[in-house]
């Protein structure tokens, strides 16, 4: 099977981190359209590891071989296959090879069929090429909040983790309990760029082909680090981009602009020249873009929203480092914590991601107040949610029930844009007054005439339908499940309020929109009006704006 997306079906999590997420379901009984066994190589994006890397093995953007059985083979023919490819296919040299096995805990019992599988390929505790590990190390799953995990054996070469072979065994709910699994799996999972290290003799996956040509680029002199960790970021970025991601203040947005920031602050300990992700981003292009089409198809507009984040960044960059530095001095001076006021002051003014702030804090043996800083963070979202409901509720009730009206434009339009751009647009911001609104989506390029009256017919025909605007109350995580559309995880509150339009009849369930909103709403789509867009512009790099009005049909 082709590698799934990086962003997943499951909302509960906010990347694919793993092989077997696109096959979750079939792991838990549902009958597989593939058939029982698989392979992929799936794109992976992790930041548990984004502290070390640029050693040997550690990576945020990964590529992860993986073979899955849902219900057929389990533990014999999976180590017995995954021996003979690693020993026979790979020629990879047995006598570095050591296999760790699960210990067992008051949970679940030592994996002893493992071991006598293991032995018969020559590995056992006696010699010194087996070894046990508990829940922390051979327990793998589930990802998101609950689903199908269990014990894993592990091979590793030269001391680094190679291969993992999950045996999903049981089901955890999300008060951590398991239940055994009526049907057994297997799911593996290989680090392409820790198998092309090994079968290629190097001492990391740096030195590898996939990382070779990208280090080439960075000519400047500097710690071996400080290079592979820019390597690595731009890669992340490239395909992160390539999914329709673009930098932002929330969610996948944010961590994309974190890598990207990060990686600028080290370009610039490097002393490198201006722009100079960009040509490292096309040496990525050029190493993926026959086995990943997306990246090359999507080159304009990775390299356009690269550089504008890099220009963007780099006007604050160096003033906001001289404001760390004075802010530290004082630290310093006091024997303290680096304040939470001035960590949002670095955020807010300067661009600085929380994490930079801390990274820089800790070389420097300082220590930062994070939970001083989430109190500043909720204040400031507090204080600009009070000002958007005093727009909405505090003008009579006139002003609000035209709130009401472009609110509900507001839906319609975001489930417009989707329609006729794409799946990937994502909301980025929006601002309604009683007058007009204003939505900023994730786009690259400049909407042609052609699509914005597309856009515009299409909201205006669901007006003409006189569609009902339904009202429900319910739990965050049912909301998204239930498909409801959510940019803004950290703003909302355990319950929320969910507004579906429904496309005609209303009982065939088939909704035109559905998102979590807490401003005001229509009943019936007829009350709008017709809607005008009367400009659409740049809002900053990937971000396009719409400006609408609602007019009295004549």
């Amino acid at each position: 099977m082709p590698s799934s997306s990086l962003i997943p079906a499951d909302p509960s999590v906010l990347f694919t981190t793993a092989g077997m997420q696109q096959f979750k379901e079939y792991f838990l009984g549902k009958e597989s359209p593939y058939g029982k066994r698989v392979c992929s190589c799936q794109k992976c994006f992790r930041t548990s590891d984004i502290e070390t890397v640029g050693d040997i093995n550690h990576l945020t953007f990964l590529e992860m071989l993986g073979s899955f059985s849902f219900g057929d083979y389990f533990k014999e023919e999976a180590i017995s296959a995954a021996y003979e490819l690693i020993s026979s296919k790979f020629k990879v040299q047995n006598s570095k090879i050591i296999v760790t096995v699960f210990d067992g805990d008051a949970e679940v019992p030592r994996d002893e069929e493992s071991v006598k599988i293991w032995a018969k390929f020559g590995f056992s505790e006696e010699k010194k090429n087996l070894r046990f590990a508990g829940r922390e190390d051979n327990f793998w799953g589930p990802t998101g909040e609950e689903g199908p995990c269990g014990p894993t054996t592990e091979i590793y070469f030269k001391n680094v983790e190679l291969w993992n072979l999950v045996f999903n065994e049981y089901y955890q709910d999300r008060n951590k309990k398991l239940t055994p699994l009526k049907q057994k799996g297997v799911d593996t999972g290989m680090g392409l760029e820790r198998l092309a290290m090994a079968v290629q003799g190097k001492t990391s996956v740096y030195e590898t082909d996939l990382f070779a040509p990208i280090l080439k680029e960075i000519t400047r002199p500097g710690d071996v680090k400080t290079g592979r960790i820019i390597a690595d970021h731009i890669k992340s970025a490239v395909f992160l981009i390539s999914e329709g991601i673009f930098p932002s203040n929330v969610e996948r947005g944010y961590v994309l602009r974190r890598i990207l920031r990060r990686a600028i602050r080290y370009g610039k300990l490097l002393n490198l020249p201006k722009n100079f992700l960009i040509p490292l981003a096309q040496k990525v292009i050029e190493i993926y873009k026959d086995v990943y089409p997306e990246v090359k198809s999507k080159e304009t507009d990775i390299l356009t929203v690269i550089q504008n984040e890099e220009e963007k960044f780099k006007e604050t960059l160096e003033r906001g480092l001289k404001e760390f530095e004075r802010v530290t001095a004082l630290a310093g001076a006091a024997n303290s914590d680096i304040p939470g006021e001035k960590i949002f002051d670095l955020y807010q003014s300067y661009g600085f991601p929380l994490e930079l702030t801390e990274e820089l804090a800790e070389e420097k043996g300082l220590k930062i107040n994070k939970e001083e800083f989430l109190k500043f963070q909720k204040k400031h979202q507090e204080i600009s949610r009070a000002g958007a409901e005093k727009k909405f509720g505090g003008v009579g009730k006139e002003a609000t029930y035209e709130s009401a009206k472009l609110h509900t434009a507001t839906h319609l339009l975001h489930a417009a844009l989707r329609q006729i751009l794409g799946k990937n647009i994502q909301q980025m911001g929006s601002d309604v007054t009683s007058q007009r609104l204003r939505f900023d989506f994730s786009h690259s390029q400049k909407m042609t005439d052609a699509e914005i009256k597309k856009v515009e017919d299409l909201v205006n025909q669901k007006i003409k339908e006189d569609l009902e605007v339904k009202k429900e109350e319910m739990n965050y995580e049912e909301a998204v499940k239930s498909g409801a559309l959510a940019f803004f995880k950290e703003k909302y509150p355990q319950r929320v309020t969910v507004y579906s339009v429904y496309n005609p009849p209303v009982s065939s369930g088939k909704v035109f929109s559905k998102e979590i909103c807490a401003g005001p709403h229509v009943k019936r789509t007829s009350e709008l009006g017709i809607l005008k867009i009367v400009k659409e512009e740049s809002s900053g790099a990937g971000v396009r704006r719409i400006r609408a009005i609602l007019v009295k049909p004549r």
